[in-house]
């Protein structure tokens, strides 16, 4: 993994079209399984984490 792969969290939400404000509010609650990095006062999301929130969070229609 090299910091190319890693996403802040404005690129992160923006991927998942939700605000930064609620990717906020999901680290602090725990709310749902999305791994993050934290090197200090920075946090940085991996392209494989969302990935697999999104794919996690897929329904399909049986």
């Amino acid at each position: 993994m090299s910091y190319r792969d890693l996403y802040t969290t404005k690129q992160a939400a923006e991927k998942l079209d939700v605000s930064e404000n609620t990717l906020t509010v999901w680290r602090c609650t725990k709310r749902y399984n999305l791994p993050y990095i934290k090197v200090g006062r920075n946090v940085r999301y991996t392209r494989e984490a969302l990935d697999a929130f999104l794919e996690s969070r897929t329904v399909t229609q049986d």
